[in-house]
């Protein structure tokens, strides 16, 4: 919309870019696998205004988004959709859950691959798994560290250098193996995106 000198409305545009926060903040939380009641204990924000916030029914302000963009690990520019800066650098924001580290590598556009890297603390694998399911494709690297992976009927140990990938709607869980934290790479793909992996082709002999 534009004022009647031809210019932009300010007061518009901030109200587009408002009502974006709302799915947003649904696809973050919905990425991270974290309810409503796991991020209100994150942020002391309520559950009824999280919902509201992600319906759209209640307008955000700097003293709601502030609390959300720290435990979702994104800057507030990201959060409400700012246009880019230019700046290449990605600012890493780690978020810790349930003792799991988890550093974004990608700048959380919704939608297509997301990039992450995890760290799971020793001997998390030793507890009882606790499956969990959702829609998306998940492939994974193992950095350092042995991986156990239990997914649907299969229980998996990855050693450094192994990778595995999977449709995350199938029942799955993650925990470091033995008494060494596990570092690993996630690429996921929230739609169901594989991650596509190219060898560079051979020289012409």
């Amino acid at each position: 919309m534009a004022d009647t000198d031809g210019a932009p409305d300010p007061d518009a545009e901030l109200d587009t870019a408002l009502t974006a926060v709302g799915p947003r903040l649904r696809e973050l939380r919905r990425q991270r696998e974290s309810t409503l009641a796991e991020l209100s204990a994150a942020t002391g924000i309520s559950v009824s205004t999280l919902s509201r916030l992600e319906s759209g029914s209640r307008r955000p302000t700097l003293e709601l988004l502030l609390p959300l963009a720290r435990a979702h690990g994104v800057t507030l520019d990201e959060l409400v959709g700012a246009p880019p800066t230019g700046d290449p650098r990605i600012h890493l924001r780690p978020v810790t859950r349930n003792g799991m580290t988890l550093l974004p590598l990608s700048r959380g556009r919704a939608g297509g691959i997301q990039a992450f890297k995890l760290i799971l603390p020793a001997g998390s694998g030793r507890r009882e798994p606790e499956l969990r399911t959702h829609e998306g494709y998940d492939w994974l690297y193992v950095m350092s560290g042995r991986l156990r992976v239990v997914l649907g009927e299969h229980d998996l140990i990855l050693e450094p250098g192994e990778a595995a990938e999977f449709d995350t709607r199938v029942p799955h869980w993650f925990g470091a193996a033995d008494d060494e934290a596990v570092e690993f790479l996630s690429l996921f793909g929230g739609q169901g995106e594989r991650a596509h992996l190219r060898a560079r082709p051979k020289p012409a002999s």
